[in-house]
């Protein structure tokens, strides 16, 4: 396969990656949060606006990946970086993925487990949903470190314009 075409799907795949895991973990907490506000009404106790925060959490792997996504974006010009670029979106992609799936699945049985003793364990919810999120963040570390690495990345080439007169 072409390296520079890989270098531009990359773009895409790292996107991929933290959207879908995003999308996952905003399923998996939305849906126990759902269920817990059916509980919340039937039993005519105020809705929980705690839950929503919770289901909220794993869309900040997507904000990662678009953050890569722009750090990228100029080194996909150029070719030779096209196979590191691919191993930073498959990598980095695939921890953002599952650390928002975990972050969702986390929160999904917090939202339970809180709609059942009454609202008690949050702060203990957010730091288990903490150590998934902690994974997202050394990888998007780690991205940003090979891309800054002079020894790794081929940066491109601008053009100037030359001087008149």
């Amino acid at each position: 396969m072409d390296t520079l075409l890989l270098g531009k799907l990359s773009l895409g795949l790292i996107m991929g990656f933290g959207g879908l895991g995003s999308s996952l973990g905003v399923l998996a907490a939305g849906s126990a949060a759902a269920g817990g506000w059916a509980k919340q009404g039937k039993e005519g106790k105020p809705l929980s606006g705690t839950f929503a925060g919770i289901v909220g959490m794993p869309v900040s792997q997507t904000l990662y990946c678009l953050l890569l996504y722009i750090m990228m974006a100029p080194y996909a010009s150029q070719g030779e970086n096209g196979a590191v670029l691919f191993g930073i979106a498959i990598g980095v992609g695939i921890c953002q993925f599952l650390s928002a799936y975990a972050q969702g699945k986390i929160g999904g049985a917090g939202i339970r487990c809180m709609t059942e003793n009454g609202g008690k364990g949050f702060g203990y919810i957010v730091m288990a949903m903490g150590i998934a999120e902690s994974i997202a963040l050394f990888a998007l570390v780690t991205g940003i470190l090979i891309l800054n690495n002079e020894n790794i990345m081929v940066k491109a080439i601008t053009a100037t314009a030359p001087a008149i007169g």
